[in-house]
């Protein structure tokens, strides 16, 4: 009798069976619109159609479908938010490739115009360099060295008879002495190289005994130089027929000193340079007997 219910009772007790249960949640699916594709964030709210508490096995598969859901649409509308940019036929963003092209275009004006730079400084320097190079060597150019020639000492004299190389009898002359200078460099900023072309002493335009001058003279100094001249056995040919004797035999020889002076001074290495010629003459009568310092006065050479 217990067991036996009415069908009244089991009608009325089964809709109430439902409310002691817990309630299920109910899921929904936000699912943006797919033929929007400039990051549009509209989406639609619908209940799942497996919310229902009668398939409770569709629930698991429900939760994975919804969450990917979830993460896709907060992809796509994060990328919506950057700046808006266009989608290609997938749905990516498209690269920026015409930015980096660009940037490298505006990489290599930067880089010639670094170039340009540097040729300008460079351009700059070379005339500026040019141009101090020019006002050094114009203020370089009056200082000249000064040579002044003191003294020729004669050690040997011989005038005779002989012959030349091919047997032709002529008269034959032998000296040797030397000749003094003092030189100046008034300069003071830099020495100069003192050279010369042969130092000769000559007889009626016969070469009888020649020498050489090369020196270095410092900065603001005096230096007395001396150069030996020789000469031996020196044919006269004809020009010896115009030669003088004295009644003790001595025979008397004018001669003529001539030479050229050169002066170089390195004022900015090789680069500056200044350079002077001087062109001496001195003229000079030797007595073959008397070998005395022969002194010469301030106005008897002339310097050119």
């Amino acid at each position: 009798m217990l067991s036996t219910k009415s069908e009244s009772d089991i009608t009325s007790l089964a809709p109430s069976s439902p409310s002691r249960s817990p309630k299920r949640p109910v899921y929904y699916v936000q699912s943006p619109s797919r033929d929007s594709h400039d990051g549009d964030k509209s989406s639609t709210m619908q209940p799942s159609p497996m919310e229902s508490p009668s398939h409770p096995s569709s629930v698991g598969r429900h939760s994975r479908n919804s969450s990917a859901s979830r993460f896709s649409g907060i992809f796509r509308s994060s990328s919506g938010r950057k700046g808006g940019r266009k989608r290609n036929d997938k749905g990516w963003p498209e690269c920026g490739v015409i930015m980096e092209e660009g940037s490298y275009a505006e990489f290599e004006d930067k880089a010639f115009i670094r170039r340009f730079q540097a040729m300008i400084a460079l351009l700059t320097f070379v005339v500026l360099f040019t141009v101090f190079c020019l006002i050094i060597w114009g203020a370089s150019k009056p200082y000249k060295a000064e040579i002044v020639v003191r003294s020729f000492a004669v050690h040997n004299v011989f005038v005779g008879e002989g012959s030349d190389f091919s047997g032709v009898p002529t008269r034959m002359l032998t000296i040797n002495g030397t000749l003094k200078m003092s030189v100046y460099n008034p300069a003071t900023i830099f020495g100069i190289h003192v050279s010369s072309n042969p130092v000769n002493l000559t007889y009626s335009e016969i070469t009888v005994a020649t020498g050489q001058l090369k020196f270095y003279q410092p900065r603001k100094s005096h230096r007395t130089v001396s150069v030996v001249l020789e000469g031996e056995k020196v044919p006269l040919y004809g020009a010896g027929s115009s030669l003088t004797f004295a009644q003790n035999g001595a025979a008397e020889v004018p001669l003529i000193l001539k030479f050229e002076v050169r002066s170089r001074g390195n004022v900015v290495g090789k680069l500056v340079r200044t350079k002077h010629r001087k062109q001496i003459s001195c003229p000079l009568l030797i007595n073959s007997l008397n070998t005395k310092l022969i002194k010469f006065k301030k106005n008897e050479c002339t310097y050119d």
